[in-house]
C-alpha cells in the first residue's frame, strides 16, 4: 500500500503559513499597531479641526480690525495698556 504524502504536506505549509501569519500580526507592526495608529489619526483629525477653527475664528478677528478703525484702536489700548491724556485710569488689586 502506497501512501500519500501531500496531504502531510499542505497540512504542513498551512500550519507553517499559520503560525507565521501569528507571528506577523502580532507585535508594533501588527494588529496592535495598526490599531494604535488609527485612534492616534483620530486624535490628530480633532486637534486639526480644534486648529482648523481656532483659525477662523483669528481670520474674522483680523478682517474686523481691517475694516474698523475704532475696533484697531480698541486692541491696541488693550494690548499696549495705551491710554489717552485725560483718561482715568483705575487698578485694581485682584487677590
Amino acid at each position: 500500500m502506497k501512501v500519500s504524502w501531500a496531504p502531510f504536506v499542505y497540512a504542513a505549509v498551512f500550519l507553517a503559513l499559520l503560525g507565521y501569519a501569528l507571528v506577523t500580526l502580532r507585535g508594533p507592526k501588527g494588529v496592535t499597531g495598526f490599531l494604535a495608529k488609527q485612534r492616534q489619526i483620530e486624535q490628530m483629525e480633532k486637534r486639526n479641526a480644534v486648529l482648523a477653527q481656532e483659525n477662523e475664528r483669528l481670520r474674522e478677528h483680523i478682517a474686523r480690525l481691517a475694516n474698523s478703525p475704532a475696533q484697531q484702536e480698541l486692541e491696541i489700548r488693550q494690548r499696549f495698556k495705551l491710554v489717552h491724556p485725560g483718561d482715568r485710569v483705575f487698578i485694581l488689586n485682584s487677590k
